[in-house]
């Protein structure tokens, strides 16, 4: 295993992109997300979606192959000022336990560490998530939202300062 941390840039890399998107939405929510949902998430769609947004967007690749991406940027409202925010974070089952999304994380907080703090959205029941993103320091800040993913679904927020992240 060779992993490279890499901005997004070629087709291919937007396609494996896509690719692990749709396949970490598949592995990581079911049971959580109501199955009619995945049915309307196909890989075409999430394909056109990686290639309308382009900007950025990390991947980890292992050779050739996509394995995990992260997005980052400004914290996409005005609710939380100078504020960043992780986006997304997805790594593939094969690479779990492997430092992958380790190595993501601490790549996408660098790019934002600009920011004194940082944000991100996580689906309550998604313990593995929950448990990896306190790893980093990110704790729930009490602010929880209730989105709509084929049936309701609990959101919450976690934040950590910029200066706390333990990498």
């Amino acid at each position: 295993m060779n992993i490279a941390i890499k901005d997004m840039k070629t087709d291919d890399e937007i396609k494996g992109k896509a690719y692990v998107h749709y396949k970490c939405w598949h592995d990581s929510y079911k049971g959580i997300i109501d199955d009619a949902y995945f049915d309307a998430m196909t890989l075409q769609k999430c394909e056109d979606t990686a290639f309308k947004w382009r900007d950025n967007i990390i991947v980890a690749k292992d050779g050739e192959r996509v394995v995990g991406f992260a997005a980052y940027g400004k914290y996409r409202n005005d609710e939380l000022e100078n504020t960043g925010e992780i986006y997304a974070i997805y790594v593939l089952a094969d690479y779990y336990g492997k430092g992958v999304g380790h190595m993501l994380m601490e790549e996408a907080l660098e790019r934002i560490s600009a920011f004194p703090r940082v944000a991100l959205w996580v689906l309550k029941d998604n313990g593995r998530a929950v448990s990896f993103y306190k790893k980093f320091g990110f704790r729930p800040d009490g602010r929880e939202e209730i989105i709509t993913l084929g049936s309701p679904v609990a959101e919450i927020r976690m934040i950590i300062d910029i200066g706390k992240v333990q990498l």
